[in-house]
């Protein structure tokens, strides 16, 4: 059988996904499970768009309710944090996790297929040989 650029990289990915599932889900140590869950939310946060308008009346008034409204929010969501941190690295395990099996059943795939062409490839040799 021969190592084709294909082989290696699924090799590789099916490797990568299996080390980073290890990494999101917290098998090696709860650690890294704290870890990927914090970027995830880092990385949440620090995506965003901002547009502003000049102040007016009505907008200082909106201001005032939406400061109001945010500390009532912030403190909803220190009471729910960690119950969200969990769900995101349950997320972000089952997506690796599906993607990883994917890739493995990509991987047994391609061998099977290439160990059945190998085969068929050797018995129409030994079956041209007996012809000759």
């Amino acid at each position: 059988m021969q190592t084709t650029v294909y082989h290696i990289l699924l090799r590789t990915s099916a490797l990568t996904l299996a080390l980073v599932l290890l990494f999101v889900s917290g098998l090696v140590s709860p650690i890294t499970k704290e870890i990927s869950s914090n970027t995830q939310a880092y990385l949440a946060n620090a995506i965003g768009m901002n547009a502003s308008v000049l102040p007016n009346e009505y907008n200082t008034l909106n201001a005032q309710l939406q400061e109001k409204a945010a500390a009532l929010e912030s403190r909803e969501v220190a009471v729910s944090l960690k119950e969200q941190k969990s769900s995101n690295a349950d997320i972000s395990t089952f997506v690796l996790s599906s993607l990883l099996f994917v890739v493995l059943v990509l991987l047994i795939l391609n061998y099977v297929l290439d160990y059945m062409r190998a085969r068929e490839r050797k018995v129409n040799y030994v079956q041209n040989e007996k012809m000759a």
